[in-house]
């Protein structure tokens, strides 16, 4: 195989069997309530789907069933949808996991199916905005790690706010979350044969994503910096003395500075990022068709490796001791372990 050969399995989803043969009147109101959505939603939701030209038509795949969940029936849960498509994905995983553990069906909305549908085969329903307006939400706020307090939200109608971007929300149903973000046939295809077009022999694909953009001006503000050239070597040079035959498919929103500052004189380096933010579908694909992953900061990295599996090598350490950012970020909550940290250089900082 000339790349990783993703697990495009899906979870086929057991329905839940209701004894209808008593009278209408032994149901108490929530439950036609609760129909009424789910069906609103299913039109709304394959409706959507359909609009999609770019979305193909492919056959369900065979996969081994989860346990299903004995939900609750008074009431159901939702996210809101809030940033780009690294923290869509957070969002999802995250509403996913928690709805599960509190025995409540998810929904997302529109606006969340649009941005990951066209990518990934998801499988939670839709919420339409004519519904959710007249919902009365609970707003519940979770921070970037798993409390306890998750295991015991209570609420029929809740809406979970922030940004969940851990591994410690879902691990225990690590194959759950990858089977939701399973590329679609076409765009697997596309990442692949563009792996497969710039293989010369047998290789190992390390997918490199480089977070510049926005953050050039933000990290410092927040007395954080960004990856530097040193790290980047460091990091490449890591998995040239651990791999044989190497590539590395380098991706950013900052693609001219990679261009300037990692070292390709190897030969072993490929600049496949078009840079373009409105539309990250294209480079999130060809880092999770990679087999390992070399991470810089940002959302969108860290799930492009979380989704990888492999081996992640990522930057450490790249805020000051007193950088705000440490009031919503755990790097023991963030980055799994088993991946290799490089520190960053925090002198730019210092010398301020």
């Amino acid at each position: 195989m000339y790349c990783r050969r993703v697990d495009d399995l899906e979870n086929s989803r057991v329905a839940k069997q209701q004894d209808m043969s008593g009278p209408l009147t032994s149901f108490p109101a929530s439950v036609y309530c609760f129909l009424l959505i789910f069906v609103i939603s299913t039109v709304f939701h394959f409706q959507l789907r359909l609009s999609k030209l770019s979305i193909v038509c492919e056959e369900p795949p065979l996969l081994e069933t989860p346990a299903p969940t004995n939900f609750h029936h008074d009431g159901f849960w939702t996210v809101l949808s809030q940033g780009r498509l690294g923290n869509q994905i957070g969002q999802y995983a995250g509403l996913y996991a928690l709805a599960k553990l509190n025995r409540y069906q998810a929904y997302i909305s529109p606006q969340m199916h649009n941005f990951l549908a066209p990518l990934f085969r998801i499988t939670l329903p839709v919420l339409p905005d004519s519904v959710a307006k007249n919902i009365p939400w609970q707003n519940y706020h979770v921070h970037n790690w798993m409390s306890e307090e998750y295991r015991h939200i209570h609420g029929a109608y809740v809406r979970l706010m922030g940004y969940p971007n851990s591994w410690t929300f879902h691990h225990h149903i690590i194959d759950e979350i990858r089977r939701e973000f399973t590329l679609h046939d076409h765009v697997r295809k596309e990442a692949q044969a563009y792996l497969h077009r710039i293989q010369k022999s047998p290789a190992t694909f390390v997918g490199v994503h480089v977070r510049r953009g926005d953050y050039v001006r933000i990290m410092p503000q927040r007395k954080g910096v960004l990856a530097h050239k040193g790290y980047l070597d460091q990091a490449m040079n890591w998995f040239r003395a651990h791999y044989n035959n190497t590539i590395f498919v380098v991706t950013s929103n900052g693609m001219s500075w990679c261009r300037k500052n990692i070292d390709n004189t190897k030969g072993d380096v490929i600049f496949a990022g078009d840079g373009v933010e409105s539309t990250p579908g294209k480079d999130f694909a060809l880092l999770i068709q990679c087999n390992h992953t070399i991470m810089t900061i940002g959302s969108f990295g860290l799930w492009a490796a979380y989704l990888t599996g492999g081996m992640t090598v990522y930057l450490a350490n790249y805020t000051l001791p007193d950088s705000p950012v440490l009031y919503y970020f755990k790097p023991e909550a963030t980055f799994l372990p088993g991946w290799v940290g490089f520190p960053a250089d925090l002198s730019p900082l210092l010398k301020h």
